[in-house]
C-alpha cells in the first residue's frame, strides 16, 4: 500500500461537501488521518466565498491515475462539481493528490507532487501538520523549510469544524 496525501477544499457548502468527501474516501481507501481545516480567501477572487482547505493521509493499492480519475473526480462530481475553463471558479469540492509515496510524475493531467505545495500555504501547512518530517520527493525539500519561507498569516483554523471532522473520522 502507498501512503498518499490528498488535499480537500471547497467554497460552496464547504462543511457539507468536505464531510461527504471524507465519508466517501473512507469507502474507497484506508483513511489514516485528517488535518485541521483552514479558512482562506479564494485565490484571485476577493469577492468569492472563503475556502475551507485541509489534507487527508490515506493508503491505497491504486495507481495515481486510478485514484485521481476513478475515485477523486467521481466524488467531486457527486457533490455537483462542474469543471469549467475558469480554474479559479467557486467549487463544491476540490480533491487533489499532493504527494503519492515517493513518486515523481509529470504526465498529461497528472503532476505529482503538486507543484503548488511550494507556494500555497493552504496546501503546505496541513502537510506539515500531518507529517513534520515529510520531504518532497521531487525537490528533496523538507515541508518544514517550505512552510518556514511562506507567509501564512491569512490562514485561520476553523476549530469547530476541524474538531467535528476529527471526532468523526480520526478515531
Amino acid at each position: 500500500m502507498t501512503r498518499v496525501f490528498l488535499s480537500i477544499g471547497s467554497n460552496i457548502n464547504p462543511q457539507k461537501n468536505i464531510l461527504y468527501a471524507l465519508h466517501r474516501l473512507r469507502e474507497e481507501v484506508a483513511l489514516l488521518k485528517v488535518s485541521n481545516f483552514y479558512r482562506s480567501a479564494a485565490l484571485y477572487r476577493p469577492n468569492d466565498p472563503f475556502f475551507l482547505n485541509g489534507m487527508a493521509v490515506v493508503q491505497t493499492f491504486m495507481t495515481p491515475r486510478e485514484l485521481k480519475y476513478n475515485v477523486l473526480r467521481r466524488i467531486e462530481e457527486e457533490t455537483g462539481r462542474e469543471r469549467t475553463a475558469d480554474a479559479y471558479a467557486p467549487r463544491s469540492l476540490d480533491l487533489d493528490i499532493c504527494v503519492f509515496g515517493d513518486l515523481v510524475i509529470h504526465e498529461d493531467g497528472l503532476i505529482i507532487p503538486d507543484p503548488d505545495i511550494q507556494s500555497r500555504p493552504f496546501l503546505a501547512v496541513p502537510l506539515l501538520e500531518l507529517d513534520p518530517n515529510l520531504i518532497l520527493p521531487d525537490t528533496k525539500r523538507p515541508i518544514s523549510d517550505i512552510v518556514c519561507g511562506m507567509e501564512t498569516g491569512d490562514l485561520a483554523v476553523d476549530e469547530e469544524f476541524s474538531l467535528q471532522v476529527k471526532e468523526r473520522f480520526c478515531r
